[in-house]
């Protein structure tokens, strides 16, 4: 059985790498005015990412793709002595960003750059991820080919492309078309897989000997890991099992109740229940935290320690599960209309064949079971936070309703949702992100010796992160009018400067495009 579920794998995984999607296109000179031998941000209102209170007026200097100063220069509501301010040099450019916030770039650590069944290309999912100030993402998979994510890395590295900068994982046994049959076959991968160039590698979960002798040669070598714990083989291989071996962060939720499991050592499947009907799978799951230990209890306590003890990175992506507790509120988002590409929605649509799609007869009894999930796993999530534990920010956008770049300001509303101060989001999207990576040296917070990657909104995102979204927040003016914020107004990557506005109108007109086609 095992043996067919990982040739299963390596078929899917070897299926998507032939499915490229098409690859982005040079920046050009119409995208980013930038890097400048000196550029001031003047006037903002800093929002860090190491949770610091706000703070400003604030001016922030820029020299090339690095931050040179963040220097406060005044009292709200106090005019600003220019004598206090950062001189312009010059060649230099300075932005009147007064009444603005300015954020670290933001992290997505679960980001897929899109996929051919969804008809999305990598331009179409960049500038999306821009738009909404996402300047770092995790390929959790690379499963357009290593190579092909590795080329828009280096592109995205340099700057010719509109993109974030990428962080690579490749799919464990990536580019073999025979199932491992040895742990000596494993070993010699995972050493193959860092000398292709990946930063690190995907599980879904596989035989007990083939996960432990991965993940510790992996450690060994000094490369990063993310597991989804698939069903097919969680119940010998769980999250804890996994953090022992060397893993650093887990996807989603799967593998953790089943470590918190203390009355029972599988879920509870119906005996009609089939994994390949993903109405039953994700059915089902709906029910599995209230098949675990119960919060606060010892053996919960026990798991939540061991896993802080061995400083683990949840990356719980609530927003991908979001649809599960309301469908319609998702299928209803109000950026479908303008920002889903025609394909995708098809995509998202009830099917027995695409990823995500179960909605093959979901109710009310599906949403409510799913509601109580969330309200368990949140519990666990946000005392993890509590106890000092690192959390961070994925998307997974893609799949069932969730769009790329919105569906990461989603995932900020839901761990506010968890119990989060707006702080504490902001630090789970940028530092601890940087954390994860390995990164936090480089980006993560706005400070001196920093690369320059800035989030610039209008309004307070800490006050209402809907403020975030492309489509902005709905506003009722005391004249009676009803208003829209503008949503993220630059997004400053290796100090290069974009019109944030601007890469969403893009977006737009190629779903138009699209649309006339159809």
């Amino acid at each position: 059985m095992r043996n067919l579920f990982l040739l299963a794998l390596t078929v899917f995984l070897c299926t998507r790498v032939l499915a490229q999607v098409d690859p982005a296109p040079d920046r050009g000179t119409d995208h980013g005015d930038g890097p400048y031998p000196q550029l001031i941000l003047r006037g903002l209102t800093l929002i860090n990412g190491n949770c610091a209170p706000p703070i400003g007026p604030v001016d922030i200097v820029i020299e090339g793709n690095k931050i040179v100063s963040t220097s406060t220069v005044g009292y709200p509501g106090v005019p600003i002595n220019e004598r206090r301010r950062p001189k312009l040099k010059a060649g230099g450019k300075e932005i009147d960003c007064s009444g603005m916030y300015a954020l670290p770039g933001f992290v997505d650590m679960h980001g897929h750059i899109g996929g051919r069944a969804q008809g999305a290309d990598a331009d179409y999912v960049f500038k999306l991820w821009m738009g909404h100030g996402i300047t770092t993402i995790r390929e959790p998979g690379s499963f357009n080919g290593l190579k092909w994510v590795l080329d828009h890395k280096r592109r995205s590295a340099e700057n010719t492309i509109v993109a974030p900068r990428i962080v690579a994982y490749t799919g464990f046994g990536q580019g073999r078309t025979e199932p491992f049959t040895t742990v000596d076959e494993v070993k010699d991968w995972v050493r193959e897989n860092k000398a292709n160039g990946s930063d690190g590698i995907k599980f879904f979960g596989a035989r007990p000997d083939f996960m432990q002798a991965a993940l510790e040669t992996n450690k060994e070598i000094g490369l990063g890991s993310a597991c989804h714990h698939a069903q097919m083989d969680v119940g010998r291989w769980n999250v804890l099992k996994s953090a022992r071996a060397g893993l650093t962060t887990m996807e989603h939720w799967y593998g953790l109740p089943e470590a918190l499991f203390n009355d029972r050592t599988v879920q509870d499947y119906p005996v009609d229940y089939n994994y390949q009907n993903e109405q039953d799978r994700f059915g089902e799951a709906g029910r599995l935290w209230q098949q675990a230990a119960a919060p606060y209890s010892d053996h919960w306590n026990a798991v939540m320690q061991e896993l802080l003890d061995l400083d683990f990175t949840i990356d719980p992506t609530f927003n991908i599960y979001d649809a599960n507790r309301d469908v319609m509120r998702a299928r209803n988002a109000d950026w479908h209309e303008e920002y889903t590409l025609p394909s995708l929605w098809q995509f998202y649509q009830p099917s027995r064949i695409s990823h995500g799609s179960y909605w093959h007869n979901w109710g009310t009894e599906q949403e409510v079971n799913w509601k109580r999930n969330y309200q368990l796993w949140m519990t666990f999530v946000n005392e993890y936070k509590n106890r000092g534990g690192r959390v961070t920010a994925g998307s997974d956008s893609g799949f069932i309703y969730q769009l790329y770049g919105f569906g990461y300001i989603r995932e900020l509303e839901l761990l506010r949702e968890a119990g989060f101060h707006p702080l504490e989001v902001i630090r789970s999207a940028t530092l601890y992100g940087a954390e994860a990576l390995g990164m936090e040296d480089q980006i993560g917070t706005i400070e001196p010796g920093k690369m320059a990657d800035l989030v610039i909104v209008g309004e307070n995102p800490l006050a209402d992160l809907k403020v975030l979204y492309g489509t902005g927040a709905t506003r009722l003016t005391d004249e009676g009018d009803v208003t829209t914020t503008k949503g993220i107004l630059y997004t400053v990557k290796d100090g290069i400067v974009y019109d944030a506005v601007k890469l969403r109108e893009e977006v737009k007109e190629m779903v138009r495009d699209a649309k006339r086609r159809d």
